[in-house]
C-alpha cells in the first residue's frame, strides 16, 4: 500500500514538474532576452550620441565629441557585441557545429563582420566605423527575439491555466466518515473526497453522493453548467456548483483528463508539420541567398565601384541582416501553438498534427448515425389524437403512467416526455404486444400494431402509414377499450446536427451517414438534417469498406464516430474524428478527439484547420515576400535613386516582419 502511494505521488509530481519545467524554460528565456535588450539599449545611447553621423543628423556636429571618444565607443560597442550579441554568437556556433546554417548563423555573421571591420578601422584600417549600426542592430534583434518568446509563451498560457485548475488541497474522507485536508498529489485511486460548493474537483472520479451542477468550460468548452448526480463521472479541475459531493477518485496524476489533454497538445505542437517542411526549405534557401548574396554584394561594390571598403562592407552586412529567416522560424510553429491551445480549451483535441492539416482538404465527411447525429435514445416525434375528448398531452400522460414500470427503451422514451405521471393500478403485460392498467379510473392499454390487428381494430389514418414508412415506431393508446390516440417514436436527432450539416455543406463538404438501421429510418434522418447521401443496414465490420468505397471516388474522406465500434472506419479514413469521447483522450485510432457529443464541433475543427492553414501561408508569404524588395535594396540596387538601406534599418524591417507574424498568429480564432 505504501509503495503504491509513493508511486502515485511521484506519478503526479512528475506531470506537474514536466509542465513547470516547460513553462520555466520559456520564462527564463524571455527574461534573459528582456534583460539583454534593456542593458544593450542603455549602452547604445552614448554610442549613438558619440557617432558623427548621428550628430550631423541632429544638427549638432561635434557637440558631444572629445579626445579619445572613438575608443569609448569601441569599448561600449564591444560590451554590446559580447553581451547583447552572445545569444546569436552561441547560435552561430551551434548551427555551424550541426552543419545546419540558419537564422542565428546570419545574425552572428552579420554582427561579427560589422564589429571586426569597425574594430580594425579604430586601430588603423582606412574606412568608416559603423558601431552605431552594430549596436542598434543587436538591440533590434534582441527586441525581436524577446517579442517572439513572449508570443510563444502566450500561446501556451491556456495549457498553464489547465494545469493550475487542479486544487492544491483535497478534503479526503476517512474510514470513520470525518474529513482530512491532504495535498492533492497524495491522493490515490479509490480514495473518497468531499467537494464543497464552489470548490474545484481534485481528480477524475465518480459521484458517490450528492446532486449538483459543474462548470467544465475550461476543460470541455461547454459554456453551460452540466448537471451531475450519483454514478456520473466528474473531471478534475471542474468547478462544483451548488451541491456538496462525495466522490471516489479513479484517476490521478498523468492519468487524469487534464494531463491527458496537456500531453496531447504538447505532442501535437511538437509533431512534424508538412507546412513546417516548406518553411524549413525556405529558411535554408534564404540562408544560402543571404550568405551568398552578402559575399556577392561585397565583391561587386569593391571591384566594380569606387565606393570603398566601408560602403561595400555595410551593403554586405545589410543584405545578410535583411535576409535573416527570423520571421520564417516563427511563421509556422507559433500558429501551431496557438491553434492547438485554442482547440484544447474548446474540447477539440488534436492527436495527429499532419492529419489536422489534411483536414482542410476534406471533401466528404461520413457520420455514424447512432449517438453521433442522433442521441441514441428514443423520444416522441409525433402524437396523433383519434378521440377528441383527449389532448395530445393526455395521450402521452396515459401512456407514460402505464410505461413507467417498464425497462424497455421505447417505454423510457414515452415516460421521459410525459408531463405528468399518475398512479397505476392492476398493471400487467400483454404478452409480446403491450401493457395495461388502471389510470385515473380508466382502463388504459398501450399496445403494438399487432395487438390492433389481432383485436380487429382498424386504423384509417394516412399519417400512421407515413410515420411507419419513415421507420418510426408507432404504438397505440386505448382508453376503456376505445382507440384514443397513437404515439410515434424514433431515435432523437440532435438539435445541433442540422446546423452542423448546413455549415459543412457551406464549406463545400459532402455529408454522408452510415447506420445499421433499415433504409426507412436512414432516409428519414437523412432528409431531416439535409444529408447528401446515406448507407443503411451497414454492420460494424462493414464500415471501413464503405469508407474505402467513398475514397475510391477520388474524395478525401473524414469519418466521425464514437471511437469504439467505429475504430476500423476511423483508421481507414484520411482523417478520423472521435466524437463524444468525454474524458477518454486515449482513443488510438482517431486523429482528432472531440470531448463533447456535438456535431457542431466537427464543423468547428474543420473550420479551425482551414483558418490555421491560412494563417501559416499568410505568415510564410510575409516572412519571405518582403525580401523581394528588401534584399535588392540592401544590396544597393536602388543606390542611383538615393535609396540605401542601413544595417539598422534592415534590422527594423526584419524585426517588423517577425512582429507581424506573431500578431497575425495571435489573431487566430475559433468560429462559433
Amino acid at each position: 500500500m505504501e509503495q503504491h502511494h509513493v508511486h502515485s505521488m511521484n506519478h503526479s509530481m512528475t506531470a506537474e514538474h514536466h509542465e513547470g519545467m516547460h513553462h520555466g524554460d520559456h520564462a527564463m528565456m524571455v527574461k534573459d532576452f528582456q534583460k539583454r535588450f534593456w542593458i544593450s539599449l542603455i549602452l547604445t545611447v552614448p554610442v549613438l550620441l558619440l557617432s558623427p553621423m548621428i550628430q550631423d543628423f541632429m544638427g549638432v556636429p561635434g557637440f558631444f565629441a572629445f579626445k579619445g571618444d572613438t575608443y569609448v565607443v569601441f569599448f561600449l560597442s564591444t560590451l554590446i557585441y559580447m553581451y547583447g550579441g552572445m545569444p546569436f554568437l552561441k547560435g552561430l556556433r551551434e548551427e555551424t557545429h550541426k552543419k545546419q546554417p540558419g537564422m542565428m548563423t546570419l545574425i552572428g555573421v552579420a554582427i561579427s563582420a560589422a564589429y571586426i571591420y569597425s574594430a580594425a578601422v579604430v586601430f588603423g584600417l582606412q574606412g568608416n566605423v559603423f558601431f552605431w549600426e552594430l549596436a542598434t542592430l543587436i538591440d533590434i534583434m534582441l527586441f525581436g527575439h524577446w517579442i517572439e518568446m513572449k508570443s510563444v509563451m502566450g500561446a501556451g498560457k491556456a495549457l498553464e491555466q489547465l494545469a493550475k485548475l487542479i486544487p492544491d488541497i483535497a478534503h479526503k474522507i476517512l474510514e470513520d466518515g470525518t474529513t482530512e485536508d491532504v495535498p492533492t498529489h497524495t491522493l490515490q485511486k479509490g480514495d473518497k473526497c468531499l467537494v464543497k460548493p464552489g470548490e474545484k474537483v481534485p481528480g477524475d472520479g465518480v459521484i458517490l453522493k450528492g446532486i449538483t451542477s459543474m462548470n467544465e468550460s475550461m476543460l470541455t468548452g461547454e459554456s453551460k453548467p452540466v448537471s451531475k448526480h450519483v454514478g456520473e463521472k466528474v473531471i478534475g479541475g471542474a468547478i462544483n456548483g451548488e451541491g456538496a459531493l462525495a466522490i471516489e477518485i479513479q484517476k490521478t496524476g498523468e492519468e487524469t483528463f487534464i494531463f491527458g489533454v496537456i500531453k496531447l497538445v504538447r505532442e501535437a505542437q511538437a509533431s512534424k508539420s508538412r507546412t513546417q517542411d516548406i518553411a524549413n526549405r525556405a529558411a535554408v534557401l534564404l540562408t544560402v541567398i543571404a550568405l551568398g548574396g552578402g559575399a556577392l554584394t561585397f565583391f561587386i561594390w569593391i571591384l566594380a565601384t569606387s565606393q570603398g571598403l566601408a560602403f561595400a562592407m555595410e551593403r554586405s552586412v545589410t543584405v545578410m541582416v535583411i535576409a535573416c529567416p527570423h520571421a520564417l522560424g516563427l511563421a509556422v510553429p507559433l500558429v501551431v501553438a496557438v491553434s492547438t491551445s485554442i482547440a484544447a480549451t474548446h474540447g477539440l483535441l488534436i492527436r495527429n498534427r499532419t492529419a489536422f492539416e489534411e483536414a482542410r482538404k476534406i471533401q466528404a465527411i461520413i457520420f455514424d448515425k447512432t449517438g453521433t447525429l442522433t442521441k441514441g435514445e428514443f423520444g416522441i416525434t409525433d402524437v396523433i389524437v383519434f378521440d377528441q375528448k383527449y389532448s395530445e398531452a393526455d395521450i402521452v400522460n396515459f401512456a407514460g403512467s402505464i410505461e413507467q414500470y417498464s425497462e424497455h427503451s421505447i417505454a423510457k422514451g414515452i415516460v421521459k416526455d410525459a408531463k405528468q405521471l399518475w398512479e397505476t393500478e392492476n398493471f400487467k403485460a400483454i404478452s409480446g404486444q403491450g401493457v395495461e392498467g388502471q389510470v385515473q379510473g380508466k382502463a388504459i392499454k398501450v399496445v403494438s400494431p399487432g395487438y390492433l390487428k389481432k383485436a380487429k381494430i382498424s386504423v384509417k389514418d394516412p399519417t400512421i402509414e407515413k410515420l411507419t414508412t419513415q421507420g418510426k415506431t408507432v404504438i397505440f393508446v386505448l382508453v376503456d377499450g376505445e382507440l384514443a390516440g397513437a404515439i410515434a417514436l424514433a431515435d432523437i436527432i440532435r438539435p445541433e446536427s442540422k446546423r452542423a450539416i448546413t455549415l459543412l455543406k457551406e464549406m463545400g463538404i459532402q455529408c454522408m451517414m452510415l447506420t445499421g438501421d433499415n433504409p426507412q429510418v436512414a432516409k428519414w434522418v437523412s432528409k431531416e438534417i439535409g444529408l447528401d447521401e446515406y448507407f443503411a443496414e451497414v454492420l460494424p465490420d462493414q464500415k471501413a469498406a464503405k469508407i474505402k468505397e467513398v475514397q475510391s471516388r477520388g474524395l478525401i474522406v473524414a469519418m466521425t464516430g464514437d471511437g469504439v465500434n467505429d475504430a476500423p472506419a476511423l483508421a481507414q479514413a484520411d482523417v478520423g474524428i472521435a466524437i463524444g469521447a468525454g474524458t477518454d483522450v486515449a482513443i488510438e485510432t482517431a486523429d482528432i478527439i472531440l470531448v463533447k457529443n456535438n456535431p457542431m464541433d466537427v464543423a468547428a475543427i474543420l473550420g479551425l484547420a482551414r483558418a490555421t492553414y491560412r494563417k501559416m501561408i499568410q505568415n510564410l508569404l510575409w516572412a519571405t515576400g518582403y525580401n523581394v524588395f528588401a534584399i535588392p535594396a540592401a544590396a544597393g540596387a536602388f543606390y542611383i535613386w538615393g535609396i540605401v538601406l542601413t544595417p539598422a534599418l534592415g534590422a527594423v524591417f526584419m524585426s517588423l516582419s517577425t512582429i507581424i507574424c506573431a500578431v497575425n498568429s495571435k489573431l487566430l480564432k475559433l468560429k462559433d
